[in-house]
C-alpha cells in the first residue's frame, strides 16, 4: 500500500518549506492512513523550523492534523476507513503515567513524538527517492497530504464537526485548556492570570471563564491581542509594555496576589513576574517552551509558602477523553474557537509560518482540499 503524497520537507534550519512529493510507508498494526484535511501551524513547527528544537532534518513536520481514515492497521479498533478524526501525540500506553491517564507525561513522550523522527522501533515513515527522510512527528507529520498516525494519538469526531476549525485542538488549544481545566483547576473565587495571549493563552483564558475563577487577567504586549482576551473572557487585561506589571497586578489583587497563574510564553522575564505574582498557596503553570537550558533563580524562602511552579505538557490530556469534551464545547459555542484561526491553502505554508512567527495571526490552519 505504499504511496505517493505531497508533503512539505524542512531540509534545514533557518529555511522555507517545499511542497514535494515523497513516500509514505506502509501501515504497522497499530497504525492509521489519514487523508489530512487540515493542519495548524504551533509554535513547536516554529522552534524546529528556527534550529530551537533538535528534531532532526531534512524531515516533515506538523502536528495539529484532522482528516479522514483511509486504512488502518491490521490491530487498530477505535477507528475504521471513513472516520472523521483529529491527530494528537502518542504515548507508549504501558508506563505508570500511562497507565493512570496522564500520557502526556509519558517517559517515551520526547523520542516518540518530538525528537525522534521515527517511529519507536526505529524505522522510517517517510522517504524521498532513495532518501529517508524524518517524519513521526507527534506521530503524525501533518504537514502532508496523508500520514500515518499511531492509533493512541488518533481521536474520532462527529463526521458533522469542521475539521478546519478543530484542527489546533490536537496541541496548542488542548495545551491551554487542559492546563486550567486538567491540573490548575481554579475553585470558586479564584484569581487566574495569563501571561501572553497568543492562542495557547487564550485557550486558556476560555477554559477558566468555564471555571469558578472570578477574576481573570490576560497580560501581553499587543492590544490587540488584549481586546480580543477581554471578548473571550477576560475580566481585567493589562499591557506589560506599558504598565508596570508588577504594580498593576497588585493593585488587581488589593495586594494578595493571584491564586493561580498561566505562563504561555516561556520567557524568563515574564516567568519572573508571574512568580511574584502569586499569591502564598498558589500555583504557576508553565507552558511556554524557552529554548533548552534556560533556568530563572527561584528564592527558596518564597516558595515555602506552599507557591508551587508546575510545568504542564500537553495540558495534561488524556486525548481520547479531553479532546471530545473540547469539540462538544466549540460546537456548544462555549470556546468560539474560530476568534482565533485564519485560514491557509498548503500551498501557502510559507506564508502561513511567517504570519505566525510575526505575531500577525494567532492560528493558521492550513486547508487540503482536493488532496
Amino acid at each position: 500500500m505504499v504511496s505517493t503524497v505531497t508533503a512539505a520537507v524542512l531540509d534545514r534550519p533557518h529555511e522555507s518549506f517545499r511542497l514535494q512529493e515523497v513516500t509514505l510507508d506502509d501501515p504497522q498494526p497499530h497504525e492509521v492512513v489519514v487523508r489530512v484535511v487540515a493542519s495548524g501551524v504551533c509554535g513547536t513547527d516554529l522552534g524546529v523550523q528556527s534550529g530551537h528544537i533538535p528534531f532532526p532534518l531534512p524531515g516533515v513536520l506538523g502536528h495539529e492534523g484532522a482528516g479522514v481514515v483511509e486504512a488502518v492497521g491490521s490491530e487498530v479498533t477505535s477507528v475504521a476507513p471513513g472516520d472523521h478524526v483529529l491527530l494528537t501525540f502518542t504515548s507508549c500506553g504501558t508506563c505508570r503515567n500511562c497507565r493512570t491517564g496522564h500520557p502526556a507525561y509519558c517517559v517515551e513522550f520526547l523520542p516518540r513524538n518530538l525528537v525522534g523522527g521515527q517511529r519507536a522501533d526505529g524505522s522510517a515513515t517517510l522517504r524521498r527517492g532513495s532518501e529517508t527522510l524524518h517524519g513521526h512527528f507527534f506521530a503524525q507529520s501533518s504537514f502532508a497530504t496523508r500520514v500515518l498516525a499511531d492509533e493512541r494519538g488518533v481521536c474520532r469526531v462527529d463526521p458533522s464537526a469542521d475539521l478546519s476549525l478543530l484542527a489546533p485542538l490536537g496541541c496548542g488549544i488542548q495545551t491551554g485548556a487542559g492546563a486550567v481545566l486538567n491540573v490548575l483547576r481554579p475553585e470558586p473565587g479564584s484569581t487566574l492570570a495569563v501571561f501572553g495571549v497568543g492562542a495557547v493563552g487564550l485557550a486558556a483564558v476560555m477554559a477558566a471563564t468555564m471555571t469558578g475563577a472570578t477574576r481573570i487577567i490576560a497580560v501581553d504586549l499587543v492590544d490587540s491581542r488584549l481586546e480580543l482576551a477581554r471578548d473571550l473572557g477576560a475580566t481585567d487585561t493589562v499591557n506589560s509594555g506599558s504598565t508596570d506589571l508588577d504594580e498593576a497586578l497588585r493593585e488587581l489583587t488589593g495586594g494578595q496576589g493571584v491564586t493561580h497563574a498561566v505562563d504561555a510564553t516561556g520567557h524568563t522575564g515574564v516567568l519572573a513576574s508571574a512568580l511574584r505574582a502569586l499569591a502564598p498557596n498558589g500555583t504557576l503553570g508553565l507552558v511556554g517552551a524557552p529554548a533548552a537550558g534556560t533556568t530563572i533563580d527561584v528564592d527558596v524562602n518564597y516558595v515555602l509558602n506552599g507557591r508551587r511552579i508546575v510545568g504542564i505538557t500537553e495540558g495534561d490530556s488524556n486525548p481520547q477523553v479531553f479532546l471530545p469534551a473540547l469539540v462538544d464545547l466549540v460546537q456548544q459555542g462555549r470556546m468560539p474557537l474560530r476568534r482565533l484561526v485564519t485560514p491557509y491553502a498548503f500551498a501557502d505554508i510559507n506564508d502561513a509560518v511567517e504570519a505566525a512567527r510575526s505575531g500577525a495571526v494567532l492560528k493558521p490552519v492550513l486547508g487540503f482540499d482536493g488532496t
